[in-house]
C-alpha cells in the first residue's frame, strides 16, 4: 500500500462517501443501531431493593452488611468492536450485471463503516485472498473509517485464489475480544469450515454472500469458454446439452445448502446479496429480523429476487 493516494482515488472516496452516508443517514442508523444490542453488562452500582426488583439481583454481602436489601444495577456495554473481512480474490472481480461483485463490497464495506463510527463503534479491516492482502486494527471516528474506504479502493491483491484459514487466523489475532464480524465473500472456497468454526467460537461472525445471476444458472449459449478467474484454467463447453446444464446446476444447489447448513451449525447469521438486486435491501431486512429477535441466529436466508433495487 503506497503512501501517496492517487488524486483519482480520493475523489472515489468522496463520491462513495456522499452516496453512502445518505444512505446511513436515511435508512440504515437506526437499524444499526437496534441490531447489536452490545456484548455484556457492565456493574454501575448497588443501590437499595425497591419493590418489583428481581431477586436475583440482590447483592447478599452488602444487604448483609447494611441490615436491608440492596440490588446490584447493570448497564448495557454499548460500544461495539466491528471487523470487516472482505473477500479480494479473483472472482471478486466478476460481474454480468451494472457492477462487479467488488464494487458492491466495496460500497457495502463503506456503508458499514459508517454506520460503525456514527454509532461511536471501533472499526477495523482485513482484505484477503489466498493470504492477507491488507490489515488495519479497529479504531472510531470518522477519519478512520474513510481511511478504511481509501484503502480498499487502492488494494492491489497479490493473489487470486481465495483461502479462508489465513484470513481467520489472523482475525482472531487482531481480535482479543468478543467482537462483530462481517466476513463478505463468495464464499466459494473449500476450507471453510474449521476456520469459521474457530472464529465463531469467540465472536458474532455474520456471513455476507455476494453472488451474480450468471453463476447461478448457466445459460443456453451453445459452446462457450470458461475461465476461472482465480486459477485460470480454461475450459469449453457446450452449454445447449440439457445434461450439461443440469449437471451444474445441481452443483451450484449443493453448494449452497453445504453453505447454508455449515452457517445454520455454527450460528452464523447470512445475509445474501445479488450484484442485480444490490444490498440496502437485503441488509435492512436482515437489521430488522436479527433486532426483532432475543437470541439465536437468522438461518433461514431468502434468495431475493431478480427484480428490484440496484443499491
Amino acid at each position: 500500500m503506497t503512501t501517496t493516494v492517487p488524486a483519482d482515488v480520493l475523489r472515489q472516496v468522496r463520491r462513495l462517501e456522499l452516496r453512502t452516508r445518505r444512505l446511513v443517514d436515511s435508512r440504515f442508523a437506526g437499524d444499526y443501531r437496534s441490531l447489536f444490542k452490545g456484548q455484556g453488562m457492565e456493574f454501575a452500582e448497588v443501590r437499595e431493593y425497591q419493590p418489583g426488583d428481581e431477586v436475583r439481583t440482590i447483592d447478599w454481602n452488602v444487604s448483609a452488611r447494611m441490615g436491608r436489601p440492596f440490588v446490584k444495577r447493570y448497564v448495557e456495554e454499548r460500544e461495539l468492536t466491528v471487523m470487516l473481512a472482505l473477500d479480494v480474490s479473483g472472482s471478486a472481480a466478476f460481474g454480468t450485471e451494472a457492477r462487479a461483485k467488488s464494487e458492491l463490497i466495496t460500497e457495502l464495506a463503506a456503508v458499514l463503516a459508517l454506520a460503525a463510527v456514527r454509532n461511536n463503534d471501533r472499526i477495523g479491516l482485513l482484505c484477503f485472498t489466498d493470504r492477507v492482502e491488507h490489515a488495519v486494527p479497529p479504531r472510531k471516528g470518522r477519519r478512520h473509517a474513510l481511511r478504511l474506504v481509501r484503502d480498499l479502493l487502492s488494494v492491489e491483491p497479490q493473489g487470486t485464489r481465495t483461502a479462508f484459514a489465513p484470513a481467520l487466523e489472523r482475525l482472531g489475532r487482531l481480535l482479543p475480544h468478543r467482537s462483530v464480524v462481517f466476513v463478505c465473500s463468495d464464499f466459494q472456497g473449500a476450507d471453510l469450515d474449521r476456520p469459521l468454526s474457530l472464529l465463531a467460537q469467540r465472536h458474532d461472525v455474520i456471513a455476507i454472500t455476494i453472488e451474480d445471476p450468471a453463476e447461478r444458472r448457466l445459460p443456453d449459449v451453445g459452446v462457450a469458454r470458461l475461465i476461472d478467474p482465480e486459477s485460470g484454467e480454461t475450459v469449453e463447453v457446450d452449454t445447449s446439452d440439457p445434461a450439461v446444464r443440469d449437471w451444474f446446476n445441481a452443483q451450484v444447489d449443493a453448494e449452497e445448502r453445504a453453505r447454508q447448513s455449515l452457517f445454520g451449525r455454527l450460528g452464523i447469521d447470512e445475509v445474501l446479496v445479488r450484484t442485480d438486486t444490490g444490498y440496502v435491501e437485503p441488509l435492512l431486512s436482515f437489521f430488522q429480523a436479527r433486532a426483532r429477535r432475543a437470541h439465536g441466529a437468522v438461518r433461514a436466508v431468502a434468495r431475493p429476487s431478480p427484480a428490484g433495487s440496484a443499491a
